[in-house]
């Protein structure tokens, strides 16, 4: 997916969904009608002080509208302003509709944005990252049936999770990070068809629901909310190609499951900042794609095992302010050059360690984790064992 705002990205961006939308038009296309006047009106005047009107205007509309502010007329010319793209409707090949709106960066201001995509029948796309938008979303957006992205991350939303997201089936991509959201985020939402559902810097609540294997996540990202519970013992069946777990900054309990050994693909996983407790397990040993693992801040404890510092495409592994007492030869290496950060535990020999008495306190109530003879397996054949 392309993410960066490079021209070569947009044109890539909008251009690319001929599978729902072919990208030959007819000869003499007929512009399909919309019910936009008043809503393009309300949104336009509301442009950002920093950003006239004129600035965001197609150089061949008339300088008088973007002088007076007024409400463009809509048909062919809403094509004429930046941020609106067009295609050929799935179900009318004989006609063009507003088919992507990127207003990404714009720096526009509206209270609200009900009556506008709501009222885009065709709307396919929705990118309106970095502007001053708020208010909570439409409920109404649920009846756009071609709709499959949408990036409205770094505004001012709020309210509860947008209730109509849930059962949107065609939605791969979603972006609500840098929000003002909260509450409960809805279950059923990690088994839609989301291949991208980016939550974090929000105020959600939630907890991350037993059914969470069944999803087509391929990044999950909730840090920096208030979500609680156990990290789910099914984890590994969230499909192999998962990449990206970030849950850093969040209220996870409970002991560390050994599945999560068995995310093949996994590059990068960070858990920091949780109250998660318990060992590391073998099996983290055999995340051979890993290259960021970041379990700093937690409440973690027992000897790291030389499985995990002997990863060969890891960079970057944080284990500080835990418990651990002990360290493998190989994570001894990884100190010395500079890839491990093991400060403030509570190990004999290594310097900036906790203080007798915080480890002693720690220790002084038993610890323990439920199944723990699956801390020693080891669920791959590891070439550097053979």
């Amino acid at each position: 997916m392309c993410t960066d705002k490079s021209s070569k990205c947009q044109a890539f961006r909008f251009t690319n969904f001929p599978a729902r939308y072919p990208q030959q038009p007819p000869p003499s296309p007929t512009i399909r009608a919309t019910k936009l006047s008043a809503s393009i009106r309300k949104l336009l005047v509301g442009y950002h002080q920093q950003c006239p009107l004129g600035s965001l205007l197609h150089p061949t509309v008339p300088p008088a509208t973007a002088a007076t502010g007024a409400s463009p007329s809509l048909g062919a010319d809403i094509f004429s302003y930046k941020g609106f793209y067009c295609s050929n409707p799935p179900d009318n090949l004989s006609a063009i509709a507003l088919a992507s709106i990127d207003f990404n960066g714009y720096h526009l201001r509206a209270p609200t944005l009900d009556g506008f995509i709501d009222q885009l029948p065709d709307l396919t796309l929705f990118h309106a990252n970095s502007n001053f938008f708020s208010g909570t979303i439409s409920p109404n957006i649920s009846n756009l049936p071609y709709l499959y992205e949408i990036d409205i991350r770094n505004n001012a939303f709020s309210g509860t999770f947008p209730a109509a997201l849930v059962g949107l089936n065609g939605l791969i991509f979603l972006d609500v990070r840098f929000d003002m959201f909260s509450g409960l985020v809805p279950p059923t939402i990690f088994t839609q068809n989301l291949d991208m559902p980016f939550l974090n810097d929000n105020s959600f609540m939630s907890s991350l629901p037993a059914s969470l294997g069944k999803t087509y996540i391929e990044y999950l990202t909730l840090a920096d909310n208030k979500f609680t519970g156990r990290i789910p013992s099914d984890i590994s069946k969230l499909l192999s190609n998962i990449t990206e777990v970030l849950l850093e900054n969040n209220q996870f309990a409970g002991c560390l499951p050994y599945q999560l050994g068995l995310l093949k693909q996994l590059t990068l996983l960070d858990i920091s900042k949780n109250q998660l407790t318990g060992p590391l397990a073998f099996s983290f040993g055999c995340l051979e794609n890993a290259e960021v693992l970041n379990f700093a801040e937690n409440l973690l404890y027992g000897i790291v095992p030389d499985l995990v510092c002997e990863l060969r495409n890891l960079a970057n592994l944080k284990l500080s302010r835990n418990y651990f007492q002990g360290l493998g030869q190989a994570c001894w290496n990884l100190i010395k050059s500079g890839v491990l950060d093991a400060r403030n535990n509570c190990i004999p020999g290594l310097p900036s360690q906790r203080s007798v008495v915080q480890c002693a306190t720690f220790f002084a109530s038993p610890r323990i984790c439920p199944y723990m003879d699956t801390y020693t397996i080891i669920p791959c054949k590891l070439p550097r064992l053979v």
